[in-house]
């Protein structure tokens, strides 16, 4: 008798029976993660200071006993406790958390300028990682096969001027990621996604939302041919949440189109 393994069957909805919680869930990229999840057989609790596109959210999803949204302030410790506890009483488990809020935008003042209460606020994401994290593992770990994924961005790896604070956020992602992997194993799963450009005006709430204005030029520097959509971040965020990325953790995963793998040279 063979001991090589038979072929097995994929499975058609990978987060079945898998509650998965969002952060900053309501926009953009987090919105995309949210909707690969319920696409992908889940439940999804987002979390987000937006309570106008929280609400459009679970209105256009029409998913009432999959989704659900909780406003949420990832820099302050209650909002994130109570969080975990309001997914914890609507689904009774969380499989997997997705850290994703804080700031969006790369620049800000200059370095020599900057207040210290402005290098705070853009270290958001970090310190939002670190809460969620810390209220969530009980419960991630409850079960066994939880897992943690932290939203960075290849700014962990290059940046432009003034962007000092945003790739301090997204540089300690990454490490927080490793470190947190090596902690929190077995039971619990710690991975990272670094994103490259992506073009989120159609993921924002109804009011702000907008097809983005994108050249040839803009899709054409990108080895694949085109800017990056949110749906892209969330196929693989499906896959590192799921059980058929067991055997991953503590790793950053680039999602970029192939262009920081692109020489640049000027003329």
């Amino acid at each position: 008798m063979s001991i090589v393994p038979a072929v097995s069957a994929w499975p058609s909805a990978p987060l079945a029976g898998k509650v998965v919680l969002v952060t900053g869930g309501a926009n953009g990229i987090g919105r995309g993660i949210a909707q690969a999840v319920l696409g992908a057989g889940g439940q999804v609790m987002i979390g987000d200071l937006d309570v106008g596109a929280g609400k459009a959210c679970l209105a256009e999803w029409d998913r009432p006993a999959d989704a659900a949204f909780r406003k949420l302030d990832i820099t302050a410790e209650a909002s994130a406790r109570g969080f975990v506890a309001a997914a914890l009483k609507r689904f009774g488990r969380i499989d997997g958390l997705v850290n994703n809020a804080g700031i969006a935008g790369a620049h800000g003042t200059a370095l020599a300028d900057m207040e210290w209460s402005e290098w705070q606020r853009r270290l958001s994401s970090l310190h939002g990682a670190f809460l969620c994290s810390k209220h969530a593992l009980p419960a991630l770990a409850a079960h066994g096969g939880g897992a943690i994924l932290n939203i960075a961005s290849t700014r962990a790896q290059q940046s432009e001027p003034n962007s000092e604070a945003y790739a301090a956020a997204k540089g300690g992602l990454v490490a927080f990621t490793h470190a947190l992997a090596l902690s929190a194993g077995p039971a619990v799963r710690v991975n990272s996604i670094s994103p490259g450009w992506v073009a989120t005006g159609a993921w924002q709430a109804p009011a702000r939302r907008r097809t983005p204005s994108l050249s040839k030029a803009d899709h054409a520097q990108h080895p694949v041919g085109r800017v990056g959509q949110p749906d892209d971040i969330g196929a693989l965020a499906v896959f590192l949440l799921s059980d058929m990325a067991g055997f991953i953790t503590g790793q950053d995963h680039i999602v970029d189109g192939g262009m920081t793998r692109k020489m640049i040279y000027v003329d």
